[in-house]
């Protein structure tokens, strides 16, 4: 499994990447060899602002459905527009074109209160 250095993760198997005031989120590769197959991603909290844990969006695979937890408090600024038409993206690619949302955090130290890599890395491996 792949856990990249530079990003944080969350016990519910989201990733963050901060850049600037703008965390970039996604899940990881773990969760998304968890689910399987993704074939839909429905996220529609464009614009809003959300609390840390909130749920931000589903995303769907052959056999499940799967709440997305926000990480860290802040406005949904952009959603990947790839996801529409490329939900597999999330499998290939989960730490690069599979990304999920851009947010406009409200503190951009929140982020480093998340998991480290070798931390998420203890959690999923047990």
């Amino acid at each position: 499994m792949n856990f990249p250095e530079n990003l944080r993760y969350t016990k519910d198997h989201e990733w963050v990447r901060l850049e600037g005031d703008t965390a970039i989120i996604g899940i990881t590769e773990f969760a998304q060899n968890e689910l399987g197959d993704i074939v839909y991603v429905e996220i529609e909290t464009l614009d809003q602002h959300l609390a840390a844990d909130s749920v931000f969006g589903t995303v769907e695979a052959v056999k499940t459905v799967s709440d997305l937890f926000l990480p860290v408090t802040g406005t949904i600024a952009e959603i990947n527009p790839e996801l529409n038409n490329r939900p597999e993206l999330v499998n290939t690619d989960p730490y690069g074109e599979g990304w999920m949302v851009k947010v406009k955090v409200d503190n951009a130290a929140d982020v480093e209160t998340l998991l480290t890599a070798d931390a998420y890395a203890a959690l999923v491996q047990g």
